[in-house]
């Protein structure tokens, strides 16, 4: 065991810290690996880099809060929205370790506001005003770099770019673990690990209505267990990805063998997305016995990718699902998420069994897709969804099966949507 505070921390929530994270944690792994306890305090910090087994605990009652001066973040190599470049480092960052957590029921505070991070954004609701430096040029400048295929290690951001860190990212790393934690006000993303294996997510805890505050996002991982977690969000709850078009189709990782079991979500864009950021594919992916209630979820089951994008879409299933009110569509099939481009994208297998929603959205089923490439291979069983304004709106699909779905008290049978030849 090894104190934080034995390294020369102070937890004033004042005293900057990242000096003693950094000793505490290279001794710990020096000596074999261990636990880095984080007492009950406030700590304030710069980005914490996790080494191999080692094991980031807080302690009732800690918080570990995150610096908003970027001149604290280093350059590293990450992905940001599913494109390789080299930016700011994420608030808690591993590259290429194993065995690594961050556990404990303290409280990981990104301290992002409508006045630092956000606003970076460029949206007035999170406080961007006239004339004030915006993500935007860079965002796109990224993309261009992506679509020329210019070298990750040569598309250099940080200071001027304004692109924003997630709170979480590790990074081609094994046996990773983040357990009972409380995530709040990350500048992006909270959880974003890329290319990792064997990833458990529990009891976390995640609250911040932020833009671009997606709980949870596995990208390009295999083996990932997120269960018993709590989702409010200013995005997605939770958004399984493989990266954005030329890097996700050059790196080939697709995002395999997913378990999302008894979660709550609350706000957000999407209970369970699959996408958009999915270029090299998904598969086997399972949400279990899930709840969902909020005006503000959009969506309870969400695919989304796009002919910019590619890949394969296939095996996912969803059982056991309880869901009070949503406000867009319960099931959104979407083959038209941002622009077009050459590659058309596959959406297969897809089973949705035991879903009720005691108030519905908008809509039950939403699907677009393309007619050279309908949604294939769905079946819908035991769903019961009350109170939608439109029960069903779906353009291109073949071998959708209704078994005993009911919306707003009426049997939907076969023959009510008119399958591609």
């Amino acid at each position: 065991m090894y104190k934080v505070t034995d390294f020369g921390a102070i937890g004033d929530g004042k005293t900057k810290n990242s000096e003693a994270f950094k000793k505490a944690i290279e001794a710990c792994n020096k000596n074999g690996g261990g636990k880095i306890v984080v007492p009950s305090a406030v700590f304030l910090t710069g980005p914490i880099y996790l080494k191999s087994n080692v094991n980031l605990h807080l302690e009732d009652g800690a918080t570990i809060l995150f610096s908003r001066n970027s001149d604290d973040y280093p350059i590293v190599f990450t992905r940001w929205e599913g494109m390789e470049c080299m930016n700011y480092s994420p608030q808690i960052y591993a590259y290429d370790e194993e065995n690594i957590a961050v556990t404990g029921n303290g409280i990981l505070d990104g301290n992002a506001d409508n006045n630092n991070w956000w606003n970076w954004n460029g949206s007035k609701t999170y406080g961007w005003k006239e004339g004030m430096p915006k993500q935007t040029p860079a965002r796109e400048a990224l993309h261009q770099m992506m679509y020329k295929e210019i070298d990750p290690k040569e598309r250099i951001f940080g200071d001027g770019y304004w692109l924003r860190p997630n709170m979480f990212q590790p990074y081609n790393c094994k046996n990773v673990l983040i357990s009972d934690v409380k995530m709040i006000n990350s500048p992006m993303w909270f959880m974003n690990p890329v290319l990792c294996e064997n990833v458990t997510i529990e009891r976390v805890k995640v609250v911040s209505l932020g833009p671009n505050n997606d709980g949870c996002d596995p990208e390009s991982c295999k083996n990932v267990l997120i269960k018993d977690c709590y989702f409010d969000t200013g995005d997605d709850c939770i958004a399984i990805k493989s990266g954005r078009d030329q890097d996700g189709r050059r790196i080939v990782r697709p995002a395999e063998n997913h378990i999302i079991e008894n979660c709550m979500m609350k706000e957000g864009h999407g209970g369970v997305v699959i996408g958009s950021e999915i270029a090299g594919g998904a598969r086997n992916i399972y949400a279990l016995n899930n709840t969902m209630d909020s005006p503000d979820l959009d969506r309870v089951l969400r695919i989304k990718t796009s002919s910019s994008r590619g890949g394969i879409i296939e095996n996912v299933f969803m059982k056991d699902t309880k869901v009070g009110t949503y406000k867009d569509a319960a099931i959104r099939f979407n083959m038209f998420y941002e622009k077009p481009g050459n590659f058309i994208p596959t959406i297969r297998n897809i089973w949705v069994e035991n879903l009720e929603v005691e108030n519905g959205g908008k809509y039950g089923l939403l699907s677009a897709a393309y007619e050279s490439s309908p949604v294939q291979h769905v079946k819908l069983v035991n769903i019961n969804i009350k109170g939608v304004e439109i029960p069903m709106k779906v353009d291109y699909v073949k071998d959708i099966t209704f078994d005993n779905v009911v919306i707003n008290g009426k049997i939907i049978s076969n023959s009510s949507v008119k399958e591609n030849p």
